[in-house]
């Protein structure tokens, strides 16, 4: 019974692939990951990591939230609410990369305050190093014209 949901995933990204034209080769010089370890993930040997998930995501254009809960990273039915949020707004074409990362960072930051952990493997004791499920989220936000008003460090001392 310890069977990893890859299997599903692996057919799932071969049909995502194959819908996109794309050659084995080609997705994995798309997504940055060797062409024998997307072969295996293929075809269920391996257990992807989240920022392998999302990068072969990005490279076949679908979302990663998706992939996560095919390899079961993101429990299907815990998991709903944020996933269809997330998936919300990362599809909205009104936003730019950097505003909808932002927007991310800051509903994963509500929700670890309101006691709900991102599931993004770190929860299990995982060592993944990030308390992002978003990778390079950590580096965004520059301050620029937010006018949030909520930083009283303007002061003077």
């Amino acid at each position: 019974m310890a069977t990893l949901n890859v299997g599903n995933l692996g057919e799932y990204l071969r049909e995502q692939r194959r819908t996109a034209q794309l050659s084995l080769r080609q997705l994995a010089d798309a997504a940055g990951v060797s062409n024998p370890y997307l072969s295996q993930i293929e075809r269920g040997l391996r257990k992807p990591s989240a920022e392998v998930l999302q990068q072969v995501a990005k490279a076949l254009r679908i979302s990663a939230e998706t992939l996560y809960v095919r390899a079961g990273i993101l429990d299907a039915e815990r998991d709903r609410d944020e996933v269809e949020t997330r998936a919300v707004i990362l599809a909205d074409p009104t936003l730019t990369e950097r505003q909808k990362q932002v927007l991310l960072q800051i509903y994963e930051s509500f929700r670890k305050e309101n006691g709900f952990e991102i599931a993004d493997g770190s929860e299990d004791g995982g060592s993944s190093g990030s308390s992002s499920s978003t990778p390079g989220v950590a580096d965004v936000g520059d301050g620029g014209d937010g006018g949030d008003g909520a930083a009283p460090h303007e002061t003077a001392g």
